[in-house]
């Protein structure tokens, strides 16, 4: 991990900033590794997440919001679910995605902007996830046109996917993408 930090923000500017974002002691994180114990993308993150939590602790802030660990994280909440201190890892992994783009740094994996994209237009257009054709728009947008197209049949066959996107009420998430870009205009 570097030590350097740009922008002119001190080690303890840095933990003060995602503490106060995230709501949550970092400090509390006695590294135990219950946390990466239980994550199931640890293992193609550079820095899984009970060293990210040392890693703000220690205020290095450039090997933190350029790592890989806060853009393939799940918030599947397993982390937070686990830490026998309360600290909502997840969230604190969340408010580090959140600095990192707001900061123009990218995430090393140049697809992850792209799946990102994609996904959030898909429960944007359908109020959840339309598997298919978010990997059909995935696919057909990263290049990987044919990627795991073997897995579908077997996937359709069993019923983890459907053919048509749901039709429930998306009148919900259409409202808070609608609020999403009133805060955005309102920052500009």
């Amino acid at each position: 991990m570097s030590w350097s930090l740009p922008y002119g923000e001190s080690q303890q500017e840095f933990v003060s900033d995602v503490e106060r974002l995230s709501a949550q002691r970092v400090a509390d994180c006695y590294q135990c590794g219950k946390c990466t114990a239980g994550c199931p993308t640890a293992f193609v993150m550079d820095y899984p997440p009970n060293q990210i939590m040392r890693g703000i602790q220690l205020g290095m802030r450039d090997a933190v919001l350029a790592s890989i660990a806060i853009w393939v994280c799940a918030s599947c909440q397993t982390c937070t679910t686990r830490c026998p201190q309360g600290v909502d890892t997840a969230r604190v992994i969340d408010v580090l995605r959140n600095l990192a783009y707001a900061q123009g740094i990218k995430a090393p994996e140049q697809e992850v902007h792209l799946f990102h994209r994609v996904f959030l237009g898909n429960v944007r257009q359908f109020g959840r996830v339309f598997e298919i054709g978010m990997m059909a728009t995935y696919n057909l947008l990263s290049g990987h046109l044919l990627k795991d197209i073997v897995m579908a049949p077997k996937l359709i066959l069993k019923g983890k996917l459907a053919l048509l996107p749901s039709r429930t009420g998306n009148k919900g998430v259409k409202q808070l993408f609608a609020r999403i870009k009133e805060v955005e205009a309102r920052q500009s």
